[in-house]
């Protein structure tokens, strides 16, 4: 059963950073490329980042580019996103889904 975990959301001023965190179980963690995606209120889903199976090649939204850092650790089957200059318009609910499947995500609001 394919199980991820998002961790690492909060309450933070803009300007702020973040980690991200994102345990996966269930499947071959390091054999397939994984994005985050989020889900701002009241908005459809976004994609915000993706990375190769190996960790060596990423891809980024216009809107993060620069300011966001994907990565993973597939010995511990672990995905995190360093969030850096974080800006009113990231408060958005995120998630790492795998093949249709995404855990209950984790909430980043940046407000002052």
């Amino acid at each position: 059963e394919v199980q991820l975990v998002e961790s690492g959301g909060g309450l933070v001023q803009p300007g702020g950073s973040l980690v991200l965190s994102c345990a996966a179980s269930g499947f071959t963690f390091s054999s397939y490329v994984m994005n985050w995606v989020r889900q701002a209120p009241g908005k459809g889903l976004e994609w915000v980042s993706t990375i190769n199976p190996g960790g060596s090649t990423t891809d980024y939204a216009d809107s993060v580019k620069g300011r966001f850092t994907l990565s993973r650790d597939n010995a511990q089957n672990t995905l995190y996103l360093q969030m850096n200059s974080l800006k009113p318009e990231d408060t958005a609910v995120y998630y790492c889904p795998h093949r249709g499947c995404r855990g209950q995500g984790t909430q980043v609001t940046v407000s002052s």
